[in-house]
């Protein structure tokens, strides 16, 4: 049987090693059967040591479901100056107001975005399907068919919610939109393995969507010139 403080090291290089958040469950089945409650006692322990008020650059959260290590807020300044240095690509403006009116108003359909914002989102709506942020959720039932659009787990790490439920008012919302565009909210380490639901979010019909949406960028942009 393994030891406690092995244990504990498991559960935080699992964590560390993973960019998702990680179910309880997931890290349970790490160790051998009948050891629940010490893998519950020493998840506990891992989230007391990186919930502490000690100067540290990393902290744990529960999120969608799951536990990840994350930077903490302390770190932005810094850390908005590291991806300055390395040109890391940030949402535009118009990306992130598309995708508070798709987390508001979702499931919603690219034509009622373009009636809400005044503008034509099939560039932005593009950009989100590639980030993960949106995912297609099937079509609405009238003259067309449009897309229906609706955020995904992806959106959920990004901003730090636990579940759409835990979405804030509107307008504390925008003041996240704004801490995004100034730097990264939350940073969690290792490589992005692929969302739970690919197939649901990078499917044929999502395809058809990026297709359809980069067809209207362009025709957009062949318009403006």
């Amino acid at each position: 049987m393994i030891d406690t403080a092995e244990m504990e090291a498991v559960i935080e290089a699992a964590l560390f090693a993973t960019a998702e958040p990680i179910q309880k469950s997931k890290l349970v089945e790490l160790f051998g059967p009948g050891e629940q409650l010490a893998v519950d006692a020493a998840i506990e322990r891992v989230l007391a040591r990186y919930r502490g008020e000690q100067q540290q650059g990393i902290k744990a959260e529960e999120v969608a479901g799951g536990i990840r290590l994350v930077t903490r807020p302390e770190m932005y300044d810094y850390l908005r100056r590291l991806f300055e240095l390395t040109g890391r690509n940030r949402l535009s403006m118009a990306a992130l107001e598309t995708l508070a009116i798709v987390a508001y108003r979702q499931p919603i359909t690219g034509p009622e975005i373009q009636e809400l914002r005044g503008v034509n989102s099939s560039g932005v709506l593009k950009t989100l399907l590639e980030r993960r942020l949106v995912r297609i959720k099937g079509r609405k039932m009238v003259v067309g068919k449009p897309f229906l659009y609706a955020t995904t787990r992806e959106f959920l790490m990004h901003f730090g919610l636990p579940s759409l439920e835990d979405l804030p008012p509107l307008e504390d919302f925008e003041e996240m939109i704004e801490s995004s565009l100034e730097g990264p909210l939350a940073l969690s380490n290792g490589s992005n393995d692929g969302d739970d639901n690919d197939d649901e979010i990078f499917g044929p019909e999502a395809v058809a969507a990026l297709e359809e949406v980069g067809a209207d960028s362009r025709r957009e942009g062949e318009e403006e010139e």
